[in-house]
């Protein structure tokens, strides 16, 4: 699949001046290099018989007879430098043949590991003589498999390293003992986890007891040298992938200082920092001890304040240390099991806003909030691309509705003060009490979000988790309180919350780590494989701790922002916002835990999801992503009243033929619409004259039977004659939300489902402002503001050989040609 930038159509907005050109249809041709039938076919056949002669003494060593197994080798088949290779066509499950794994190595070649049973290697053979001897049908027939053969330049019997999939390169050091994930086909052998253990243990290799299963895979943990797993007998036969397994945090922790200081040393070498001018994330903590080694080259020294110039700058805590190392780093379990080079995109900047045994009013941390932000603004102003991580946060008696801490970051976010820029917070959504955790997961349904977590314009990270794997001993009893891909056990949520009209909370979610139960008290505790490596340095030397909740989800979540920034700088932070809201899944952990309730219960537990951070960052010929930035003036004032301005139409460039080729075959259709409010916290019955937001914006898209003139005339009353009558029906049979629903908050984010047919003439899409205190107060003055927002679009389709991409940035092109 390509990885390709996310698409920016200009001038769209010009709905009438638009005209869509006419690209070719049909998806990119199969890049395979120049061949002489003959010869070529001729060589291949060559090396797949060269193979089965080479292969008996291989097989009778490798092999141990099971009356029950299917015996046969793995082939590993190899294309050409900048080629593509047709992979799919490698498997045939009529004769057993299964791809295994396809990788692409440095030099962009692409290999592919292929089971094939014995007596099953003629399948290639024929295929290379169809190529050379047979032409197929139409009117400029082709030789026959031609993208297939013409794809590869080498067969060969597969070696352990042919099923390298893991970052880096395969370990070179082949008599040391690593711990390996082992990911073994159970396509033809449901049973191949026992099977492999039992081979493995044979020959005195420590593996683990416990297993994963996924579809057509199993995964097992097992120690052992790279030449300790070539002796195992049949493990080709089943093997399908390599990489190194996780290093759990319990294994890091327990060792002493000093070792801990190699592995960081170590890591160091690896590690290439960001330069100064890159995006960051700015702690609102307890401070950040910038001399841990892992931290000190990436956060400028005039870059380490206190809101309270009478603090020390420094880490009292530890609470900011922790979660400094997760926002630069992620887990460093990810960091120092490693061996390749890591090249960090941003760096990280801390101002303190809570100091060791300092109380402070409630009613001021909005504005401690406020100057922190304002602070690092004025020490580094010519960073635009900021996220700012507040993990701290209060009680959660507001129920949704604002308070001044939450006002006073919508406000900070939106830039009412001219002079100031707009930013984009990442807010924590507060964590259950121990004592709380033991009741998972009823009581974290009725446990709603923290302040200033029901923040409008702010991003607040509930926290899930995947974290299931255990090797601390004693703990053999001791049970899992959350399946993998479900509510973490620290997670706080807004399905308390009585009055729905307010925002959805939390947008997404990020991995807060999981707890285990005591199985003789039922209590909830913490254990260090289910937990996030981080920094930490303390008086002992110690330099790693493990953390969690949604303080390190919240953490996660400023990295992704950042490492975001860093592959688009110029996004505006709304744009930022709608991108991660728009990549955001859910799990089917999350779907099984809230089945049988309603769509709106399953967004106030995980908001829209786990964020993705490749379809965030990048298209795919399959699956195209649009960005567009404009503003808006919702309202204006005549010499009668504040009525409403402005509505955009949004003509893209649109696959329009791709699409109807495709017929009846399934699509989806994405949008994201983000923009930041201006906010009016008192308290005065949220009425429509009190209204909190200052407007509001919402997105309309084309039906497949609309005309232009049709689409107008549903949107907006102005459209229309006068006294003509006009019947706009709802209809949301086929979005995921419906507008009633998507239409909480400041980040409206829907999901259409249906034919390509039906999305092939949708290519208009609408913005359209409704009321706020912007256009019900006047006399405030703000009745002509214009408001920046962001509209994300993505068309997708599981047909990964169709092409949505080229023909939309080929449209882009030529209308900026024009």
């Amino acid at each position: 699949m390509a990885s390709l930038p996310h698409l920016f159509p200009r001038g769209t907005v010009k709905r009438e001046d638009y005209v869509y050109p006419r690209e070719v249809k049909g998806s990119r041709a199969f890049n395979g290099p120049p061949r002489d039938r003959i010869p070529h076919s001729k060589d291949l056949i060559r090396q797949i018989k060269s193979i089965e002669a080479a292969g008996e003494e291989v097989n009778d060593k490798q092999n141990v007879d099971r009356t029950d197994a299917i015996r046969g080798k793995v082939l590993e088949f190899s294309g050409a430098v900048g080629f593509d290779l047709k992979s799919d066509s490698l498997g045939y499950r009529t004769s057993r043949i299964e791809l295994r794994s396809v990788r692409r190595d440095e030099d962009g070649r692409i290999h592919a590991t292929v089971f094939v049973p014995d007596g099953q290697m003629g399948f290639f053979i024929k295929r290379c003589e169809q190529y050379a001897t047979e032409l197929g049908s139409g009117k400029k027939p082709r030789p026959r498999h031609q993208d297939l053969i013409e794809g590869i330049s080498q067969i060969r019997l597969a070696s352990l390293k042919s099923f390298w999939s893991d970052a880096g390169s395969f370990p070179a050091e082949e008599d040391i003992e690593y711990w390996w994930e082992l990911w073994l086909s159970s396509e033809n052998e449901p049973e191949v986890a026992s099977l492999f253990q039992a081979d493995a243990r044979s020959l005195g290799i420590t593996v683990a007891t416990e297993k994963l299963r996924f579809p057509e895979r199993m995964v097992v943990l097992a120690r052992a040298s790279a030449n300790q797993l070539k002796s195992i007998p049949n493990l080709f036969e089943h093997l399908a992938e390599v990489r190194l397994a996780k290093l759990l945090s319990s294994e890091l922790l327990e060792l002493p200082a000093v070792d801990q200081a190699e592995y960081i040393d170590e890591a160091l070498e690896r590690i290439t920092v960001a330069v100064p001018a890159s995006p960051s994330v700015c702690h609102l903590d307890t401070g950040v001890n910038r001399a841990h080694p892992l931290l000190q080259q990436s956060i400028d020294e005039n870059h380490v304040l206190t809101v309270n110039p009478s603090w020390s700058a420094s880490d009292r805590v530890g609470h900011g240390t922790e979660m400094a190392g997760i926002a630069l780093y992620g887990c460093l379990t990810e960091v120092l099991n490693q061996t390749h080079v890591i090249s960090l995109s941003h760096r990280i900047e801390s101002v303190k806003i809570m100091g060791l045994g300092t109380t402070s009013d409630p009613a001021l941390w909005g504005a401690m909030t406020q100057q922190a932000a304002n602070r690092i603004a004025i020490a580094s102003p010519e960073n635009n691309c900021r996220s700012f991580c507040l993990t701290v946060t209060a009680q959660a008696r507001d129920e949704g509705y604002p308070s001044s801490w939450s006002a006073a970051i919508d406000q900070s976010a939106a830039a009412m003060d001219e002079e100031s820029s707009h930013r984009l917070f990442i807010i924590s959504a507060g964590n259950l009490s121990i004592e709380q955790r033991r009741e998972y997961p009823d009581r974290n349904f009725v446990e709603g979000i923290e302040d200033p977590g029901q923040s409008w314009n702010a991003i607040t990270v509930g926290g899930y988790t995947e974290k299931q794997s255990i090797r601390q001993s004693g703990l053999e009893e001791w049970e899992r309180l959350a399946v993998g891909g479900s509510l973490s056990p620290a997670s706080r949520t807004s399905r308390i919350w009585e009055d729905k009209s307010w925002p959805i909370k939390p947008e997404i979610v990020m991995e807060a780590g999981n707890m285990l139960r005591n199985p003789t008290t039922g209590d909830a505790d913490f254990a260090d494989d289910l937990s996030l490596l981080t920094t930490r340095l303390d008086h002992n030397g110690s330099l790693l701790t493990t953390t969690g909740d949604t303080s390190a989800a919240a953490a996660l979540a400023s990295r992704f922002a950042a490492r975001l920034w860093a592959e688009y700088p110029r996004l505006w932070p709304e744009t930022i916002r709608a991108l991660i809201v728009h990549s955001a899944t859910w799990t089917e952990a999350m779907h099984q835990m809230v089945q049988g309730t309603s769509r709106e219960t399953l967004l106030r537990t995980f908001g829209y999801g786990v964020p993705n951070f490749d379809s965030a960052s990048r298209s795919a010929n399959h699956s195209a992503t649009m960005i567009i930035e404009s503003q808006i003036q919702p309202f204006v004032k005549t010499t009668a009243r504040v009525k409403t301005k402005d509505m955009h139409f949004h003509r893209l460039p649109w696959p329009s033929e791709v699409l109807a080729d495709l017929g009846e075959s399934e699509v989806r259709l994405k949008i994201t619409l983000s923009y930041f409010i201006q906010p009016s916290p008192g308290r005065r019955g949220w009425t429509k004259k009190h209204r909190y937001q200052s407007h509001g914006l919402r997105f309309d898209v084309k039906r497949p039977a609309d005309t232009d003139e049709e689409f107008r005339k549903r949107l907006t009353a102005s459209a229309r004659e006068e006294d003509e009558g006009y019947q706009s029906d709802r209809d949301d049979r086929k979005w995921v939300m419906g507008r009633n629903l998507r239409c909480k908050g400041s980040v409206h984010s829907d999901t259409w489902i249906g034919t390509a047919a039906d999305l092939a003439a949708a290519n208009l899409v609408a913005v359209v402002p409704v009321t706020g205190w912007w256009k019900e107060r006047p006399h405030l003055g703000y009745h002509d503001s214009e408001t920046r927002y962001a509209l994300i679009i993505s068309i997708e389709t599981d047909d990964v050989q169709t092409d949505l991409y080229t023909p939309i940035e080929n449209a882009i092109a030529i209308s900026t040609i024009i």
